[in-house]
């Protein structure tokens, strides 16, 4: 699986929790307190340096679940001792280094509630369909934050950005280390996935909203899509070129909304 900087997870953490539906969210952290004689133990997949722990925890997560044990799983032990060395002392937290391709081994049993972001448009139809399988019998939630829906929209407008939007939606159907990503589709297929399995699923947006104070954030994400589309789309190189430096000339001034969907899969017995 392409790994992830905790430089770039730090710059979109802010980005991030103000785009989570937080709706989705407060039923998510409901459902975790219905049952008082249930575990409150949340397993948070592809867990990073714990910024599911973070954002759900600022919306109240040790109120409406005590004693809540955190379950983290990454496939990158550098990840996970970040997260430990910032949360630590402050959590209850279980670590785990793990695939996240071998779904029959993930340590997702006593789990309430399995969490994850910006995950799902990384992993195939297989990974999504045997973990829907598996979380079924066990009656487990799912709370599905930050699924790319393959919208984006900068201002100013340049003339490219729908070739480069078109090439990388392309990319993002890459395989990324699990499988064939669903990439935009991550989250109408997580959906359809669990109403398959008797869920009840709940779909909401939400939207990255970056304008001056995401400055480094947009940068960032400028130079990740140009080099992501650079090779194999058919752009051509000096017109991705001056599209790159339009962008970066307007990153401190300009506006980006780049679309994403919450999911919140509830058993229904």
């Amino acid at each position: 699986m392409s790994g992830f900087s905790v430089t770039w997870l730090d710059l979109r953490e802010g980005a991030d929790f103000a785009a989570r539906d937080k709706t989705l969210a407060a039923r998510a952290l409901q459902w975790m307190s219905a049952y008082a004689d249930a575990i409150p133990l949340i397993v948070d997949l592809g867990s990073g340096t714990g910024s599911t722990l973070r954002a759900l925890t600022a919306l109240g997560a040790e109120d409406c679940a005590k004693n809540l044990v955190w379950r983290l799983v990454d496939h990158d032990p550098a990840l996970l001792n970040e997260a430990l060395r910032r949360h630590g002392k402050t959590h209850v937290i279980e670590d785990y280094e793990a695939d996240l391709l071998a779904i029959d081994s993930l340590p997702l049993t006593g789990a309430r509630l399995v969490s994850a972001s910006a995950l799902f448009d990384l992993v195939s139809r297989n990974v999504v369909d045997k973990l829907a399988a598996r979380l079924a019998q066990q009656g487990t939630a799912l709370y599905a934050a930050l699924n790319y829906d393959g919208c984006t929209q900068w201002n100013p407008p340049h003339p490219l950005d729908s070739d480069v939007l078109e090439a990388f939606n392309k990319d993002q159907r890459r395989d990324k280390g699990l499988g064939m990503a669903l990439g935009t589709d991550s989250g109408s297929y997580l959906k359809a996935a669990f109403e398959k399995q008797g869920y009840e699923v709940q779909m909401a947006d939400s939207p990255w909203t970056l304008g001056t104070e995401n400055r480094a954030m947009v940068e960032a994400l400028i130079d990740g899509i140009a080099s992501a589309v650079a090779t194999g789309y058919g752009l051509n190189p000096e017109a991705l070129h001056h599209w790159k430096q339009f962008r970066l000339q307007n990153a401190a001034t300009g506006t980006c909304i780049v679309g994403h969907n919450d999911i919140l899969a509830l058993p229904l017995s």
